[in-house]
């Protein structure tokens, strides 16, 4: 029996409206997640490096539980474990909202990816030289200000490719997300396929939103790398070839 294809149906209703629905829901779930894991990222990236042992040890202990514990379980552990510890109040309002899901995906992927991407912060100011510290001192800034206006800023230029993959991997982490009920481009493929048994055309729907949506950040996040490219710290070296 062959398969008869009809790609004409993705153009149809309701499935074009669930495609472009899907698709700018999965789109603002993963921008929204990606820029509060790297604001979280940052500040816990910076705890790691200071003088005191007790930011240190706080730091430290986020990225090891929050990167070691699997993402999918702890979206289940947001949706279904943490509103049991909220005041009751908070509890019954975190239950009438319409988008706990979306919300829950949000706060799941945002703290998921802050603790790996605190380890790339880590790592690009330990990269940093130390006369950079010793110099933004000595102009009479103080730790803090240190860090604000000097160190961060120089070490999210150092690590541009790194939040670059971040961001990939938590556009294309989003698909977990349908298995807490969000309507992200996944679980909307998996729907056309289960009303239309064309399974074909739906996933090849979804498969092409990840593919040109990564293409589309690799080429936009390189031309702010080079625009972000401070000389003599990183060079790229060009082939003889």
């Amino acid at each position: 029996m062959r398969y008869e294809f009809r790609w004409g149906m993705l153009l149809e209703q309701p499935y074009f409206t669930w495609i472009v629905d899907a698709i700018a829901t999965t789109l603002h779930l993963a921008l929204l997640s990606w820029i509060l894991a790297l604001a979280i990222g940052i500040a816990v990236g910076v705890m790691r490096n200071t003088p005191s042992r007790a930011l240190r040890f706080a730091g430290a202990l986020y990225v090891e539980i929050f990167r070691n514990v699997p993402l999918l379980l702890q979206l289940f552990l947001w949706l279904y474990v943490f509103p049991e510890l909220l005041p009751k109040h908070w509890q019954l309002y975190w239950n009438r909202l319409d988008d706990a899901p979306y919300w829950t995906a949000v706060i799941g992927l945002s703290l998921f990816t802050a603790a790996r991407i605190a380890e790339q912060i880590r790592s690009a100011i330990l990269a940093i030289p130390p006369g950079q510290f010793k110099a933004a001192l000595s102009t009479g800034l103080t730790p803090f200000q240190m860090y604000r206006y000097v160190i961060v800023p120089y070490a999210v230029r150092i690590i541009i490719p790194a939040i670059t993959s971040e961001f990939l991997t938590i556009f294309k982490n989003t698909a977990l997300a349908l298995t807490i009920g969000v309507a992200e481009i996944s679980s909307v493929a998996r729907k056309i396929e289960a009303w239309s048994f064309k399974g074909i055309e739906a996933y090849t729907v979804a498969s092409a939103t990840y593919v040109c949506t990564t293409i589309a950040v690799i080429v936009l996040m390189g031309w702010v790398e080079k625009r972000a490219y401070i000389p003599g710290l990183i060079k790229r070296e060009k082939s003889d070839a």
